[in-house]
């Protein structure tokens, strides 16, 4: 995947960007409805490692919104979903403080591509022309 992915942990994690450059959405509220006008951070929140609707709402917020800024997964985050992430358009996740930073990167790095597309890469990259 060519876009970058960057892994914190939580209890070293400070954002960089200004507050009024940042939005929370809630996980039950629907990213459509969210005024996104000067927004470069958009962080979505997993309350808990089974609840999965923020994959549903960064893949909203890149095939159908467009918004090429940031998505940022906060909450109980671990390592196990940071493929998923990536591919469901996150581009940051601070994981939970019990989680081990380095095996999470060497996990992003072991699938250096897929044969379906995904909400940054649309094209499969074995499709042919």
């Amino acid at each position: 995947m060519s876009q970058t992915f960057d892994i914190f942990i939580a209890d070293a994690f400070e954002p960089g960007e200004a507050p009024a450059q940042r939005l929370a959405i809630a996980n039950d509220a629907d990213p459509r409805q969210a005024d996104l006008g000067g927004i470069a951070v958009i962080e979505l929140h997993f309350p808990k490692f089974s609840d999965g609707r923020a994959f549903s709402q960064a893949f909203l917020l890149r095939r159908r919104l467009g918004f090429s800024g940031a998505i940022r997964a906060t909450g109980d985050v671990l390592i196990d979903q940071l493929v998923q992430m990536q591919r469901s358009g996150f581009t940051q996740a601070v994981l939970r403080a019990d989680q081990n930073i380095d095996h999470g990167r060497a996990l992003l790095r072991h699938y250096p591509a897929f044969y379906q597309g995904d909400a940054v890469q649309t094209a499969s990259p074995f499709a042919t022309a």
